[in-house]
């Protein structure tokens, strides 16, 4: 059986640009997810460019009352867009956002009382803010 050089130069160039793709992928840094929880209330953290920023707010009830949190949100969506998010009927809140620009943007949210029939909620609102500095 004859075999042809030229078949040869398509596969050895298509091994070539698979290494380089796979190289180059491997050099790329990888994304962090950093994770805020309620605990993080009024701290600032730091996110590079390319990081998820992921809210968990826990909502929860006590004697007929159940404590809710808002959907998160950004004040600079330009730095700081939400890729994602929920509320339950638990009360719990979930955000995802991507940082995709430099520069510094809050996250809030707040949490609010829901009373169960015959039940009065105080007049009580609990803001939750976390800066987040992209560089």
């Amino acid at each position: 059986m004859k075999t042809s050089k030229f078949g040869a130069v398509p596969l050895a160039a298509a091994l070539v640009i698979a290494m380089a793709t796979a190289t180059a992928q491997a050099a790329a840094p990888a994304a962090t997810v950093v994770v805020l929880t309620n605990a993080d209330r009024g701290r600032t953290v730091t996110a590079a460019v390319g990081d998820d920023v992921e809210v968990r707010l826990t909502g929860y009830r006590e004697r007929g009352l159940t404590w809710s949190w808002s959907l998160p949100q950004a004040d600079s969506p330009d730095v700081l867009k939400r890729t994602a998010g929920t509320v339950t009927p638990a009360g719990d809140a979930r955000a995802v956002f991507h940082a995709q620009h430099l520069g510094t943007g809050k996250l809030t949210a707040t949490r609010k009382c829901r009373p169960d029939p015959g039940k009065v909620c105080p007049l009580v609102v609990m803001p939750w803010k976390v800066t987040v500095d992209v560089k």
